[in-house]
């Protein structure tokens, strides 16, 4: 049988580096009725969010409604999830967003995911149409006991698909827990299909099938008319673009650094209250941080778009500073990561900001960079490479 699906979903994308082994393809069984003018299909392959050592949330979209779930297991693919609320599976809908649960910590799970469409639905006379299944794919849950971590962090993309493979090839073959989108992977927000083309498909095609990716809003995210759509397709803890988490020896703070101008800035429309939602996450960073399940972290690590430091005085920066910055500086952060600047530069620890500020490139050729992150017991190394290969920055705890 030809994998016309996959041929569908990666559209008009240059071939793609393959980073970490080639993902399965996407199949079909075909019993939808002739007639029909667009053929059932999966418009992206599955894709990981908010892993956890005992859960992970799994998203795909389908072009027309449907009925969907997950089929997975350790061996065999012998358990089924689906989502449900309020007695309600659900159903007749594109987006799908399905939580594996009661997982055990540091597996390796197979999964494919199965949608039934949906070509009636009324009161009483439900009908399906064809139903169309991924081939296999694998993940693994976040260990218990894992004493390292690694990521790959990425920034400012500004909607150019081609500099996923162009970056993540700069990684070999070398192993990493997670991906992060540190901010501005777009220039706004115009639909779901920017989101699928410029985004989802080019990570699912690379590893997001198989290893998860923080999506960390950026101030260009808070843009255009889909702007207030987006995190219907990303799943954060407790559904905030700020959370935390502890993976390895790090306590990983993610902050939404908002807007660069003032909210009164008259292309905003009077529409936006970034001062107050920074305001909002200081407050809750000072408890988070007091919290005992994050005492035994060696370190502390903030993700956050626009930096609090080195990044001139436009607003954005300079309330960063005044709302997060007594707070760094009160717990002891030991390393900030951003983007936003197009300049990438490692900062060392200054009397201002007693911590280094490592900030990523821009989206032109020659000015892009990929961000490694490791840390263990013993140190903490993020190196930063340039996309022609060349090492630009380096930083040792």
């Amino acid at each position: 049988m030809e994998h016309k699906g996959r041929r569908q979903f990666l559209g008009n994308l240059s071939t793609l580096a393959i980073v970490g082994g080639t993902l399965p393809l996407l199949t079909a069984a075909t019993n939808r009725p002739k007639e029909a003018i667009a053929p059932f299909r999966f418009l992206c392959p599955p894709y990981l969010q908010n892993s956890t050592q005992n859960s992970v949330h799994i998203l795909f979209i389908t072009n027309n409604n449907a009925h969907s779930w997950i089929e997975y297991g350790e061996a065999d693919l012998n358990l089924k999830a689906e989502s449900y609320l309020d007695g309600f599976v659900q159903a007749n809908n594109t987006l799908n967003s399905i939580q594996l649960n009661n997982l055990n910590p540091g597996t390796t799970y197979k999964y494919r995911i199965v949608s039934r469409e949906i070509v009636k639905f009324d009161p009483y006379d439900l009908a399906y149409g064809d139903t169309i299944t991924s081939d296999t794919f694998e993940f693994s849950t976040v260990a218990s006991d894992a004493d390292s971590v690694t990521c790959l962090i990425l920034n400012d993309i500004h909607d150019r698909p081609y500099s996923f493979s162009d970056l993540l090839s700069l990684n070999k073959d070398n192993n990493y827990d997670f991906v992060a989108l540190n901010g501005d992977m777009f220039d706004y927000q115009t639909d779901e299909q920017q989101l699928i083309d410029h985004l989802i498909t080019p990570c699912t095609t690379l590893f997001a099938s198989e290893k998860p990716f923080i999506m960390i809003r950026g101030n260009h995210e808070t843009r255009g008319k889909f702007a207030r759509n987006i995190k219907d397709y990303f799943k954060f803890p407790e559904q905030e673009y700020y959370f935390s988490f502890k993976q390895g020896p790090v306590h990983w703070i993610v902050l939404d650094s908002g807007e660069d101008k003032e909210d009164e800035t008259p292309v905003y429309g009077d529409i936006v209250k970034f001062d107050e939602f920074r305001e909002q996450q200081a407050k809750w960073l000072d408890t988070e941080l007091q919290k005992s399940e994050y005492s035994d972290c060696k370190y502390k690590v903030v993700l956050m778009h626009i930096p609090p430091f080195h990044s001139g005085d436009w607003h954005g920066t300079t309330h960063c500073r005044q709302v997060f910055n007594p707070v760094f500086k009160k717990y002891g952060i030991d390393m900030v990561i951003s983007g936003h600047t197009h300049r990438y530069g490692v900062h060392p620890p200054t009397d201002d900001h007693p911590y280094p500020i490592i900030i990523g490139g821009g989206p032109k050729t020659g000015s892009r960079t990929l961000i490694q992150f490791y840390a263990d017991q013993n140190n903490l190394e993020v190196k930063m490479i340039r996309d022609d290969g060349e090492i630009v920055g380096q930083y040792k705890l």
